[in-house]
């Protein structure tokens, strides 16, 4: 379904726009009502990261913004109540992003079941590498995505191995460390994005870590499918927490949404 949806997004000339929200961010009371505006403003994927103490793949913002949300006692059982609550307003895709911890604490089966159960289209938990899918996800039902990531590091046949097993999308990791705003992207990142791209075959590939600002969409524009947006978008919504309107997160979002109008 994430295929498909990306695919015909791209032959609108459109480059699909996915925004992250950490679950109960800024605010554990109208988080649902915050995504169906993101997704009303423009995004057109919705990626919900699952708080977690030790988000090993994040920076500084996205950490800041997980620990708010457990200090305001969001847990794993109210982010499916708020995917069940988005997903009863769109039908665009929600995936959810976390960590292995919580999933294997929960139950992977019932984890499974549970995001299905609430809408889930797919599913990213970057610390499970290649190595251990089999392991973590084997013998389960294939009925949700579960969505593999590469890295500047990634050897092209490791890369090619990620695109024969991921389901839904890649999701290409820009830059080597965590998440988090860049100013800039240097001629070896592109390289080694337009060689992910090349190798990626199978899925349609978006491209995450650092991109914040329209210019980072029209450079990538020609060497991706997608775009991911996280700390750009949650550093936005810090600036506006003292507000009902979040404009400064909205005003991104609609830039962001014209920069991925390809046509």
């Amino acid at each position: 379904m994430i295929a498909d949806y990306i695919d015909r997004l791209n032959r609108q000339k459109r480059k699909v726009l996915s925004v992250f929200l950490t679950a109960g961010y800024p605010r554990r009371e109208g988080f649902t009502d915050l995504a169906l505006e993101i997704l009303e403003k423009g995004a057109d994927m919705l990626e919900i990261g699952i708080p977690f103490s030790d988000p090993i793949a994040d920076g500084p913002v996205i950490q800041q913004a997980s620990q708010t949300a457990l200090s305001s006692g969001v847990k794993l059982e109210d982010v499916f109540r708020y995917t069940l609550e988005i997903r009863k307003h769109t039908d665009k895709p929600l995936i959810l992003m976390g960590y292995a911890n919580p999933v294997l604490r929960f139950g992977i089966r019932q984890f499974l079941v549970e995001s299905r159960g609430c809408g889930v289209n797919g599913l990213i938990i970057p610390d499970v590498p290649l190595e251990e899918y089999e392991s973590f996800w084997g013998g389960l039902p294939k009925d949700t995505d579960i969505i593999q990531l590469t890295t500047p590091t990634s050897t092209e046949e490791r890369i090619r191995a990620i695109d024969d097993r991921s389901r839904g999308f890649v999701y290409c990791v820009s830059v080597t460390g965590t998440t988090g705003v860049r100013n800039e992207f240097d001629g070896r990142i592109m390289d080694t994005i337009r060689r992910t791209y090349r190798l990626v075959t199978r899925n349609k590939m978006l491209i995450g870590f650092g991109i914040s600002r329209e210019s980072d969409v029209k450079g990538f524009a020609p060497w991706c499918d997608g775009v991911i947006v996280g700390s750009a978008v949650i550093r936005r919504l810090a600036e506006g927490a003292g507000t009902k309107t979040f404009g400064p997160a909205m005003e991104l979002i609609k830039e962001l949404d014209r920069a991925c109008n390809t046509d």
